[in-house]
């Protein structure tokens, strides 16, 4: 996170040499899937999808209106849409979304600060290295690809086979979990019951208490107003 051109070389052919490891950092596969989406999302200018997994992953609370952040989210990225690499500035998009970001109360992802800091000093690189590169014919085939290798169905069955043994250790205990977690669900639905028959037998009584009370008042009235009579 520190590519500034100090750091990077470029040899031949086209091979690119970074140096100087001083300040790193790493995403969770959680991260990286859940940019990837993100990444997949604007590039097919899907704004209301990249609104609800923001939403969805708790970065922006969850009684923000879609409609009103998908509509700040377009009016940041749409702008940028299709341009070259020379005609976009990551300076004043991060700055865009920062402030979408203060608007919305989005909560600050630590875990992306060196990233974003990353795209501020390839912007500079960028422009003199390939000024007319289009991230739009590049990029999108790139996280596709990676997407799918990553994500797709050849990649969970690899993950499957990975977790086999130690899926395959808990086998022994599954009958035991099923039957705790049927327990559970029949002593819940005893408590549910019990809970309902005490509150229908509440109610009966605060029903006879309210009548007992109007009878008191009636027999009360009747009572004072014979008094009155009598006098």
């Amino acid at each position: 996170a520190d590519m500034h051109p100090g750091n990077i070389f470029v040899d031949l052919p086209a091979k690119y040499i970074a140096v100087d490891f001083g300040i790193v950092g790493s995403l969770s596969l959680t991260d990286q899937h859940y940019l990837a989406e993100n990444f997949l999302a604007f590039f097919n200018r899907d704004y209301r999808k990249v609104a609800q997994m923001h939403v969805e992953s708790g970065w922006v609370d969850s009684s923000t209106r879609i409609e009103e952040f998908e509509s700040a989210i377009r009016s940041v990225c749409e702008p940028i849409f299709e341009k070259p690499l020379k005609d976009i500035s990551f300076g004043q998009l991060l700055l865009r979304l920062f402030q979408t970001a203060r608007r919305f109360d989005m909560h600050v992802q630590p875990q992306l600060v060196l990233l974003q800091k990353t795209l501020l000093n390839i912007e500079g690189l960028g422009r003199q290295l390939y000024p007319d590169l289009d991230l739009w014919q590049t990029a999108k085939p790139f996280l596709e690809k990676w997407f799918k290798e990553r994500m797709g169905p050849k990649a969970k069955i690899t993950k499957l086979f990975k977790q086999f043994p130690e899926v395959a250790e808990h086998f022994p205990e599954i009958p035991t979990l099923l039957f705790k977690t049927l327990d559970n669900a029949a002593n819940a639905q005893k408590r549910a019951e019990n809970q309902q028959r005490e509150l229908v037998l509440l109610r009966e009584q605060m029903e006879t208490q309210h009548r007992n009370t109007l009878w008191s008042i009636y027999i009360g009235a009747i009572l004072i107003s014979l008094a009155v009579l009598l006098r």
